[in-house]
């Protein structure tokens, strides 16, 4: 049933990885504005210092940690951040990453390593040592993680960062369940917007280039496609750290210019039976007519867009 919660995060502290500038400086700034203390990370001490420095002109309480993400001492650092500047540890983001694209037969074992070790060992290794935290103080929390469509779909030339979001679906899954009884819930989210990383694709930068003038984006990007503003999908961050979404967990929400979606769970989407078992033949016999009759597509679909000037 539906309620009337309020997002109201005054007293909570977040970390949020990744943070210094894009994605992860809106979900910081986000959660600064709806009461949560943050702390900004990011690999350049430069960036996080002044990342943090502008929610705290803002009016915000933040403070930053330069390190980069991937090991067990770097989420200890951020833990421990939160904990000695702010008390605590309540809400954590995932958003750190970094990509390193290449078809399969060119991509080296460095380019996948890289990939792997920033989204997949940094979400599982901020997460493990939030979760310590969490538990001992006994009051809950947050774990949100950062997914792509990439991760949900596949995505040509994306072997590493598409393998890695994945799996940071299936631990928002796992994990939700093993948390459960500590009242820590664990989604990931799905966010599609105009950054570093959305506008080298051609079909996306004449318009990304457009709102960098000032010009609004069109209906079909940002209903048709879901995609918009860093900003646009900053919301849902500070909702899934608050008290309305206290019954929301396993979940993956995607959000982007003015559409919020709810992604599926894999799942059967056909079967068949054969009495006494299968055979290399009897599935060949069997395929087209029974589960191979409608295939599952593969990779994030072209967008629809206007022809720009």
């Amino acid at each position: 049933m539906p309620h009337s919660a309020t997002v109201d995060l005054t007293g909570k502290v977040a970390v949020v990885t990744g943070s210094g500038r894009g994605l992860g400086l809106a979900y910081a700034s986000a959660l600064a504005a709806a009461g949560a203390a943050v702390v900004v990370n990011d690999i350049d001490e430069d960036i996080v210092q002044k990342a943090a420095d502008t929610i705290v002109e803002a009016g915000g309480r933040a403070v930053s940690e330069a390190v980069a993400v991937g090991t067990a001492e770097a989420a200890d650092r951020l833990v421990g951040r939160a904990v000695s500047a702010f008390g605590r540890l309540d809400v954590l983001v995932t958003n750190a990453g970094i990509l390193r694209d290449r078809v399969l037969w060119k991509m080296t074992d460095e380019d996948f390593d890289a990939v792997v070790a920033t989204h997949l060992n940094g979400t599982f290794t901020c997460a493990r040592a939030a979760a310590v935290r969490m538990r001992e103080q006994g009051e809950g929390g947050r774990l949100i993680l950062v997914g792509s469509p990439a991760g949900q779909r596949g995505n040509f030339g994306q072997t590493n960062y598409a393998a890695a979001k994945a799996g940071i679906a299936a631990m928002a899954r796992t994990w939700s369940m093993e948390l459960a009884k500590a009242d820590i819930t664990v989604n990931a989210i799905v966010p599609v917007a105009a950054t570093a990383m959305t506008e080298t694709i051609p079909v996306f930068a004449p318009y990304v280039e457009a709102m960098r003038r000032g010009e609004p984006l069109p209906d079909a990007l940002r209903k048709g496609e879901g995609f918009g503003t860093a900003e646009d999908c900053a919301a849902l961050v500070p909702f899934l750290a608050s008290d309305a979404a206290r019954g929301i967990t396993g979940q993956c929400v995607g959000i982007g210019g003015d559409r919020l979606a709810l992604w599926s769970h894999p799942r059967e989407v056909a079967t068949a039976y054969a009495d006494g078992g299968w055979t290399p033949d009897t599935i060949a016999a069997a395929w087209h007519t029974s589960v191979g009759r409608e295939p599952q597509t593969v990779g994030i679909p072209a967008p629809k867009l206007p022809e720009t000037r």
